[in-house]
């Protein structure tokens, strides 16, 4: 009985996607892209081991991993259930070519340089837009009116209230203790006292799927947690005075004005104008950037119905590994070894001879120039004086020059990326290094929400990737005890 309900539900499901052959050029006409071919189809496949043909749906140019396991070697009369454990998988290490979520946030297309939130392109919200304005776009899913604007900078400020237990944690660290594990220690004591954090782990039932009101208020609580421990630990290493939130200033507004970032020569204090401005633009670009590894963790952590700030620890951890965010100390590092300009040629030779690599450059989406460098390097003319007098910063832009003309990186595209050259930006505003990757990361923290408040509103799945194994197996009556 079983053998015939699944012969019945692969049937239904070959009849559901037929109509997709239908729908074949719409998502690349919207692209001009009619050249490329249908993106809705069906794939068909002959097993050599048995001879069976199988008939997989294309839908948006993707096939349904699941679809695979009714493609199997074991005999015609197996055991059903065998036959769909003994299915075929997919083997793919560290997600290369398998995509985790649907959604309808962010699309990018890196052989065509093309990044767009909602149905916004980048380049429209860097032009005429400011921060609140894109977070609210990701998150809701629509640009704000003035009002919407409004209440929510009120919410967010409300939340930017330093917890007691927060603030004892951090400082009970030395102020020279690395960064982000101040950062971390600081969530997760915020995450003890938090409403959500709480009620998720002591009533035993979920609180957030599928509860639309609660997620908004996660969603504002967890961003404003965030941007007030960074504030916290960068006041706590450098010394100054952490001011509070006001909700007369904009969110990047008020977390400068929380780090100390001042106006100068003003009676009360206020964020810095200058670097609030820039941030308005970049953090645009740094919003959200589709399925990254950070992201990807977070919404892991999040598929247990755990809660967003635990979820959130989950994603700075990410962050901060040297292949992913992690990587920019380690170019900052590279810089300081060089240590002027006419050392490049020496660093760029290594590099060619494959001694040693260079941080920052190169990326796996894009296959032509990151379509946010543009934008960044706009910021950077702006503050050209700036750029040019930092030590630092006179080597990277001497790298950046030479691997730009040199054969050998531009025949292999590494370019430096946008998140290095936002880097520059810090720095010239007078950001130390160790706290870059923690103000990246917070840009980057309402694309993640959105992300996860999208799978909030979707059926609960756990993640749980399958392996394959290598080594031998053991007969039962030959395993030891």
């Amino acid at each position: 009985m079983l053998a015939i309900l699944i012969h019945f539900f692969l049937v239904w499901k070959k009849i559901i996607y037929s109509y997709t052959s239908l729908a074949t050029f719409s998502y690349h006409k919207a692209l001009g892209r009619t050249a490329v071919g249908p993106a809705h189809g069906s794939l068909s496949i002959i097993d050599n081991r048995t001879k069976r043909t199988y008939r997989i749906p294309i839908v948006r140019n993707a096939v349904r991993a699941l679809d695979f396991r009714q493609i199997t070697a074991a005999q015609q009369g197996a055991d059903v259930v065998d036959q769909f454990d003994n299915g075929l998988r997919i083997v793919d290490k560290g997600y290369l070519n398998t995509a985790c979520m649907e959604s309808s946030i962010t699309h990018i297309d890196g052989k065509r340089g093309h990044i767009q939130y909602r149905n916004y392109s980048i380049e429209e919200l860097f032009e005429h837009n400011d921060y609140e304005e894109v977070i609210h776009l990701l998150i809701w899913g629509k640009l704000p009116t003035p009002v919407q604007k409004q209440i929510l900078r009120q919410k967010l400020v409300a939340e930017m209230k330093p917890h007691p237990c927060v603030v004892d944690v951090i400082h009970s660290f030395p102020p020279e203790s690395l960064t982000c594990p101040m950062i971390l220690a600081g969530l997760s004591a915020y995450a003890s006292v938090d409403e959500g954090t709480r009620a998720t782990h002591s009533k035993g039932e979920p609180q957030y799927l599928g509860k639309g009101n609660t997620v908004d208020e996660a969603v504002i609580r967890t961003l404003s947690m965030l941007a007030t421990t960074i504030a916290l630990v960068y006041c706590h290493k450098r010394g100054r005075f952490f001011s509070p939130a006001r909700p007369d200033e904009s969110f990047i507004g008020n977390v400068l004005l929380m780090m100390g970032f001042l106006e100068p020569g003003t009676k009360r204090p206020q964020p810095n104008r200058k670097v609030e401005k820039c941030f308005e633009q970049l953090w645009i670009l740094y919003a959200d950037h589709e399925m990254t590894n950070s992201t990807a963790a977070f919404l892991h952590a999040a598929s247990t119905l755990t809660d967003p700030l635990s979820c959130c620890i989950t994603g700075i951890v990410s962050a901060y590994g040297p292949l992913h965010g992690g990587a920019i100390d380690l170019a900052y590092k590279e810089f300081e070894t060089v240590g002027t300009p006419e050392n490049v040629s020496t660093l760029i030779a290594d590099v060619k001879a494959k001694k040693q690599r260079l941080f920052g450059y190169g990326h796996r989406i894009y296959k032509v120039v990151d379509p946010r460098t543009k934008f960044i390097r706009q910021l950077m003319d702006k503050h050209r004086d700036e750029v040019q007098t930092n030590p630092l910063l006179k080597v990277a832009m001497e790298i950046d020059r030479v691997a730009g003309e040199d054969p050998y990186f531009t025949s292999r595209h590494l370019k430096a990326n946008a998140d290095l050259y936002g880097c520059f930006l810090y720095t010239a505003l007078g950001f130390e290094t160790d706290i870059i990757i923690a103000m990246a990361s917070l840009s980057r923290t309402p694309g993640v929400l959105a992300h996860w408040r999208e799978a909030m509103g979707q059926s609960p799945g756990l993640w749980r990737p399958q392996q394959i194994f290598t080594g031998a197996v053991v007969a039962p009556n030959q395993a030891q005890t």
